[in-house]
């Protein structure tokens, strides 16, 4: 219990260096940029036609059970993406702030908080543009929406645990910022962006369900798109994937982290 005050405390001192980091890796994000953060809005509505185009057009891959593919697919091109940005800017955060950890005082979490932080803004933005596609594609408005809140920031802890795990290890075995991404790739193709796991077969349905990505891109369509409530089980996935990553991610990271100025 004192050391989660303790962690508390520390944090509270040093919340608005957080607060300064995550706006300066947005304006970092978009300078000398023409269009600046409207490409938060753009992006993923350009990867979401580009994606509806081979899939739907080419692949015909629309699913009997998806009624609204569009914002069906662009849920999870976002949520992923988010993991995706999360994660891969964490794992390196730690390495970007060498030269600030060597001369000052500064709790080393804080790096690879606030390049989740960042991605998490980014992923705000960029639901200006599932707002859009609803719209324009005529989504009916459900009352549960409200509720993605849940899955949203289930996936916030979950993306920091394995960020902080993923900071750690990067200071020592420089490798893993490469495989990560080979990782994440194949990643994407189990978690149910662009097809709908229960048209195939039951080996496969029981595999993408390991995957917590998965649970998290499900449960947020549940809420958003089709106007459902979440199931205990899915509640209990997404919470309990988020708790063990984060407890693992701060348990790796505490105990490495006074050997990182010798890494770095």
């Amino acid at each position: 219990m004192a050391k989660i005050k303790a962690y508390a405390k520390d944090f509270w001192r040093y919340r608005f260096l957080l607060q300064n980091l995550i706006g300066r890796d947005f304006k970092l994000k978009y300078r000398r940029s023409v269009l600046g953060v409207v490409w938060s809005v753009l992006n993923p509505l350009l990867m979401m036609l580009v994606m509806w185009a081979v899939f739907v057009n080419i692949l015909d891959m629309r699913g009997a059970n998806i009624t609204n593919f569009p914002v069906y697919l662009l849920i999870g091109q976002l949520l992923f993406g988010f993991f995706n940005e999360a994660t891969g800017s964490a794992m390196g955060s730690v390495l970007g702030a060498a030269p600030l950890i060597k001369k000052v005082y500064i709790p080393k979490y804080i790096f690879p908080l606030q390049k989740v932080c960042s991605a998490l803004v980014n992923c705000l933005f960029s639901f200006i543009a599932l707002i859009l596609v609803m719209l324009f594609t005529g989504a009916q408005p459900h009352w549960t929406i409200p509720l993605f809140i849940y899955p949203l920031m289930t996936l916030f802890v979950f993306s920091l645990g394995i960020g902080l795990l993923l900071a750690s290890m990067t200071v020592f075995f420089r490798d893993i910022m490469h495989l990560w991404g080979v990782f994440t790739t194949a990643l994407m193709y189990f978690s149910a962006i662009f097809y709908d796991p229960s048209t195939m077969a039951a080996w496969v349905q029981r595999l993408i369900q390991f995957n917590p990505m998965y649970w998290y891109i499900t449960a947020f369509r549940w809420v958003v798109l089709d106007g459902k409530m979440m199931n205990l089980n899915m509640v209990l996935v997404c919470g309990g994937c988020a708790i063990a990553a984060l407890l693992l991610g701060l348990l790796v990271f505490r105990r490495q982290q006074d050997k990182f100025v010798l890494h770095i």
